[in-house]
């Protein structure tokens, strides 16, 4: 039974006798294609958090990749503090941007952390900042550069990885070559569906994978 396209359809011996970097950009031509030129972009590998204290006020930025609009939530849902003055954010997930002052006077904390969130070139971030307010007020240009310099020292604290889209690939393996094939992709099953062919004992199966490279910790 063909796979549908755009997946490609490779035997067992064609996907071994290519290194898995070529297949990786066989894949990757693939990836345009099957979504809409979705390409790759870098977000944070790992939870990252500063603070700082100015003028009596402590602000503690803690920032995390998120996925979507509810991982987003959720996040935002587990940092806060309910005893804080102020619990502003921002979040960018692609050309989508969402930022919020919390009482803080409007466009005093929420936008110049998405400004700090713009010129890091993250993607898929969320960055949550705490205030406990210690008594003396900043002013509306103090405030924006609180809000915005901690949220950007938080993220240059953080390492940063590229991540490729979903690479679909269809491949056709006999039964005996599973186990091979598993050791040699290092995939896991959560990312896997079967199709069998009992007929030729054939195993159709399309991996879903995300590529993850390491990127140097932002300075």
């Amino acid at each position: 039974m063909p796979l549908p396209l755009p997946i490609a359809r490779l035997t067992f011996n064609q996907f071994t006798n290519n290194t898995f970097s070529k297949v990786k950009g066989l894949s990757l031509s693939m990836v345009t294609a099957s979504s809409g030129g979705g390409g790759a972009f870098t977000t944070l590998k790992e939870r990252v958090s500063f603070d700082k204290e100015i003028k009596k006020s402590k602000f503690i930025a803690i920032a995390a990749p998120i996925s979507d609009e509810p991982s987003a939530f959720s996040f935002l849902s587990e940092v806060r503090e309910s005893r804080a003055t102020h619990n502003c954010w921002a979040y960018k997930i692609g050309d989508q941007f969402r930022s919020n002052d919390d009482g803080e006077p409007s466009g005093t904390a929420g936008k110049p952390i998405q400004s700090a969130i713009e010129s890091s070139g993250i993607d898929r971030v969320m960055v949550v900042v705490i205030r406990y307010f210690g008594g003396i007020k900043l002013g509306t240009g103090g405030l924006v550069r609180a809000y915005g310099g901690v949220a950007a020292e938080c993220l240059k604290n953080g390492q940063t990885c590229l991540v490729k889209s979903k690479v679909p690939m269809g491949l056709e393996v006999t039964f005996d070559l599973l186990g091979v094939l598993y050791h040699q992709v290092n995939i896991s099953s959560s990312y896997v569906s079967f199709k069998t062919n009992t007929f030729n004992h054939i195993i159709i199966i399309t991996i879903n994978t995300f590529s993850f490279h390491p990127t140097t910790q932002r300075i």
